[in-house]
């Protein structure tokens, strides 16, 4: 009887699952098997056929200079992340303790993360906008004669984004991090202050190993939200000036759904996916040593 109560029970357990499974079986698991195969063949969209080519895309993939481009921009577009969740800490700490409009700053720091991209985009593109934009009239109000170009310049655009995303992912980081600070014990910082321990050691030695599971998370989802971010990339610049803020998951699109090369997009996709397992993987091998689960 034991027995036939847990095989229903491991049957009602499934059956909450198999919506969700049959969905990401179908729209990710799926597409994604999918697309490694396409890497191996020179399908062109909308054509019907398709010749297996073997390692002929990954042979081009390797002398694409656009590509190492787009890996290199995509590489210093990551460099937001790290940057925003230590800004976020920072925030949350200030945050945490007794401030005047407490709720009111924690909503106009999370309001941008559920702005729409475009509007984003919009916002951005004129705060940035190297005749008349606020930033260049404040430098040159400042004596800066020759500011810079911001997005109309090769050498600066991929950094504005950077900026762009540093603001839009630090209202998400905020709010994580509260989380984490509340569920620290108020017996745990009381007994550093008894022990002597200025503001900076409680935070560096107390505060920052008990949240080191929230940075490691905000981490990991930051990057993978990062390397797949696409959008605001299309509406601001759409991978201009040049190629100066292609990044892969651009170069992705771009190569499949202008140029309708469906197989050497699926090994640029291929090359993305490895870039994440690599990434997650250096995180999830390196918190062994900074990450402290109490």
């Amino acid at each position: 009887m034991k027995l036939n109560w847990m095989r229903r029970q491991q049957l009602v357990g499934y059956m909450f699952i198999a919506p969700n499974m049959i969905g990401v079986t179908a729209f990710i698991i799926l597409p994604a098997l999918f697309s490694i195969f396409l890497a191996f063949t020179n399908w062109e969209f909308p054509q019907l056929s398709a010749d297996f080519v073997g390692m002929s895309n990954f042979s081009r993939l390797v002398q694409d200079e656009v590509f190492y481009n787009s890996l290199k921009n995509t590489l210093i577009f990551l460099g937001s992340v790290p940057i925003s969740v230590g800004l976020g800490f920072l925030a949350a700490l200030v945050l945490n303790k007794s401030v005047y409009f407490k709720k009111v700053l924690r909503t106009m720091f999370f309001l941008p993360y559920i702005t729409t991209g475009v509007a984003i985009a919009f916002v951005w593109m004129l705060i940035f906008q190297p005749v008349n934009g606020p930033v260049n009239t404040l430098l040159m109000n400042l004596g800066i004669s020759n500011p810079p170009g911001w997005l109309s310049s090769t050498s600066s655009a991929i950094f504005v984004f950077d900026i762009i995303w540093i603001w839009f992912l630090l209202g998400y980081n905020i709010i994580i991090y509260l989380a984490a600070l509340q569920e620290i014990s108020s017996e745990q910082l009381e007994a550093s202050k008894i022990d002597g321990a200025r503001l900076f050691h409680t935070v560096r030695y107390v505060i920052w190993p008990l949240v080191s599971p929230t940075t490691l998370f905000l981490l990991m989802t930051g990057f993978i939200v990062s390397i797949k971010q696409m959008g605001i990339f299309q509406a601001v610049t759409n991978g201009g000036p040049g190629d100066s803020t292609t990044v892969l998951s651009l170069y992705i699109y771009k190569t499949a759904f202008r140029y309708y090369d469906m197989g050497y997009a699926s090994a640029i996709s291929v090359a993305l996916l490895v870039i994440i397992i690599l990434i997650t993987a250096i995180q999830w091998i390196a918190q062994k040593k900074w990450v402290h689960y109490s």
